[in-house]
């Protein structure tokens, strides 16, 4: 029966390689998608493990840094400093932004770091780390910048002096690391025009023009034109120490928000990227049943077009567990043929993707068997049909 069904297939071979084809493609959008979501992940896990720290701690009863904005003074980390437990500690400043490069914007996450402390970029493919305090800038190569390339960030521009790879944010834009006084500038620190008005506003509030407390409108004013926020104070726990008990006292006594590597994993990867996983997951749904319908349709037409044939094997007495064999191994080959070529499309346009696409071979094994499942499915439909025929008909 093996010979009868390529027999088959060979007579109708041109709509049978097209159908696995088209089928191959679904297949490899497939594959594509669960390897967005896996990339989605691997991003997450990528910008902790870049963070070198083993605590966050940041604004009172928010999720922050990455999944919601966190705001606290950065004199906080000279206290946390002196915390038991802890061997390290420095302020680091995130937000999104457009970085403009020549006649271009690059969508990436400034990164305000101190050097050779937690948040500063673990390794570099090029160049060197930041030496200057203000306007050196490293960049992850995603961004397509270039050693001694000159990019805009607000106001400035900055010099990139070196590069970095996998530093990206949990959205997947890649990190551009500059001083953590050069963040906080671009972050909290208002445009001229604006500390003008606020300054105007100032003075003509009678509340800082007291004559007994002189030099209080200046003092008001120079606040206004300083940054003296962050939005986390990274940390490093000294070894043996176990985080969550680090990380207790600083919330009873700072008065913060403090998260473990553990709770943080669980906001980026359960909560942050809930919905996407929930969105992926229809979209996958639906391809299987496009995918089933398909099979299901070009099984059927074949055994359609083969009715008396089947009545004529009926006849001269083949079993029906026979002819059910043929239609399944038509329906399993196109399986084979549809699940080759989306392997070879997904990891062929995986790259040319704007995320991060991460194709792991557990769920390449998995979707060649559910692939299989699907068309054994699909070729019920034309089994029942080709069951159902008469063995009259052959000389009717």
């Amino acid at each position: 029966m093996i010979s009868l069904a390529g027999r088959d297939i060979l007579h109708g071979w041109s709509k049978y390689v097209l159908t696995g084809l088209g089928l191959g493609l679904l297949i490899g959008v497939t594959l594509t998608m669960a390897g967005v979501y896996r990339g989605m992940v691997d991003d997450a896990h990528a910008l902790l493990n870049n963070s070198g720290a083993d605590l966050w701690v940041v604004q009172k009863d928010t999720q922050g840094p990455y999944a919601e904005s966190s705001s606290i003074k950065d004199d906080v980390v000279k206290s946390v400093r002196g915390m038991p437990g802890v061997a390290a500690a420095a302020n680091v400043a995130y937000f999104t932004l457009q970085v403009s490069h020549g006649e271009k914007d690059v969508r990436a996450m400034l990164v305000g770091m101190e050097p050779g402390q937690p948040g500063a970029p673990s390794y570099l493919v090029a160049g060197r780390q930041p030496t200057r305090s203000h306007y050196e800038a490293v960049a992850d190569v995603k961004t397509g910048f270039s050693l001694g390339d000159e990019i805009g960030i607000r106001r400035h521009t900055y010099t990139v002096v070196g590069l970095t790879q996998r530093a990206v944010s949990s959205g997947g834009d890649p990190m551009i690391f500059v001083s953590i006084k050069d963040a906080q500038e671009a972050q909290f620190l208002k445009d001229n025009d604006a500390i003008v008005n606020d300054r105007a506003r100032t003075a003509a509030n009678p509340a800082f023009n007291k004559p007994g407390v002189p030099g209080l409108l200046e003092a008001v004013q120079n606040l206004q034109t300083s940054s003296r926020n962050v939005n986390a104070v990274l940390v490093r726990i000294a070894p043996g120490m176990d985080a969550e008990s680090v990380a207790e006292p600083i919330r009873r006594w700072k008065h913060v928000s403090v998260y473990t590597k553990a709770g943080m994993e669980d906001i980026l990867v359960v909560k942050l990227i809930a919905n996407s996983a929930k969105q992926i997951g229809m979209f996958l749904v639906i391809l299987a049943i496009v995918s089933a319908a398909i099979v299901a349709f070009i099984i059927y037409t074949m055994t359609m077009g083969k009715l008396r044939e089947i009545a004529v094997l009926k006849l001269i007495g083949t079993r029906d567990r026979t002819i059910a064999g043929m239609i399944l191994q038509q329906a399993l080959g196109l399986g084979l043929i549809g699940f080759a070529v989306g392997k070879i499309a997904a990891t062929a346009w995986g790259p040319a993707f704007p995320k991060y696409v991460l194709l792991m071979p557990g769920d390449a094994i998995t979707g060649f068997a559910v692939t299989m499942v699907i068309c054994a499915l699909a070729s019920t439909l034309a089994i029942r049909v080709a069951l159902k025929v008469d063995p009259g008909e052959a000389i009717g």
